[in-house]
């Protein structure tokens, strides 16, 4: 029963990194390369740096939402198929 709760807790875990993962590292990336152009070009404009961070967040999003989507949605319907078991 224990050992039931941490495999979801971890799983749980599991999931929220992956998505955060994958939104996040796009941006991450795209925001180093901005930042080594703009130091290379000397341009200081704050749009510049937030604008290809939100399309390459947005890109990601679309690429893979699908796939984060059956993510959770599968780990949601495992545990309301095995809420009976958590609950005696």
């Amino acid at each position: 029963m224990v050992q039931d709760v941490v495999d979801l807790f971890y799983e749980a875990i599991y999931i929220c990194g992956a998505m955060v993962s994958v939104i996040i590292l796009p941006s991450l990336v795209v925001g180093v390369i901005v930042s080594m152009f703009q130091a290379a070009t000397q341009i200081n404009e704050q749009t510049m740096s937030f604008l290809p961070r939100l399309f390459a967040t947005f890109a990601a999003l679309m690429i893979a939402g699908d796939w984060l989507g059956t993510l959770v949605a599968d780990f949601t319907s495992r545990i309301m198929i095995d809420l009976q078991h958590f609950i005696h």
